[in-house]
């Protein structure tokens, strides 16, 4: 049998590329090669193999934002690193997964929401102020109220509704939305940083 990590990182790759829905437990089992006793061992029910999915991936992003922001050379530049990720990641994602999550799992859905409040925020709310005592970022901004932007930014660029694919290149409006908000939030070291981490990277 695989272990349990390989499992919950192969569901979740059906889960981005075809939704949670299109997929019954047994054409998952088929598709994992393991039995239906295992995967008894491993999840009650369906409900929990997808919160078991959920928790496994949400502690692998943050594994991933660490190794993104290790080499980053300023916090303005760690900043928008996580951001830029964070679309690219989802971009990958097929809606349908989201989709599944927030109509037949609203308990896992909240969860997601309350960790991008809790473990985003205080990243982003970190950051942010280690730009401050570096003078990146200037002294008279609201710490608190700058994190809780970024993530409602993050929020509108993502959200099909606002920015439909077909009508928007999600690049340029990441570039539009982040490039002027992280230029405002800096001091003149830090703009001049952020232009030019926008401009070398082509976003």
């Amino acid at each position: 049998m695989m272990i349990p990590e390989t499992i919950l990182e192969r569901l979740h790759e059906v889960f981005r590329s075809e939704g949670i829905e299109r997929n019954s437990e047994e054409e998952l089992m088929q598709q994992l090669r393991i039995s239906e006793g295992e995967y008894r061992q491993l999840f009650a029910n369906r409900a929990d193999m997808v919160q078991k999915v959920v928790l496994h991936d949400l502690s692998l992003q943050e594994a991933r934002d660490d190794e993104r922001i290790r080499y980053a050379k300023n916090p303005v530049e760690k900043i928008i690193l996580l951001l830029q990720h964070g679309i690219q990641d989802l971009k990958m994602v097929n809606p349908a997964f989201i989709i599944d999550l927030q109509l037949h799992y609203p308990q896992v859905w909240e969860m997601v929401l309350q960790h991008l409040e809790s473990y985003n925020h205080d990243l982003d709310l970190r950051i942010v102020n280690e730009g401050v005592v570096q003078g990146y970022f200037r002294k008279d901004i609201n710490l608190q109220l700058v994190a809780k932007i970024i993530i409602e930014q993050f929020n509108m660029v993502i959200n099909p509704n606002i920015f439909p694919p077909e009508r928007y290149n999600l690049g340029e409006v990441f570039r539009s939305v982040y490039l002027y908000y992280v230029r405002g939030l800096c001091t003149d070291k830090g703009a001049k940083l952020a232009e030019e981490y926008f401009a070398k990277n082509n976003i």
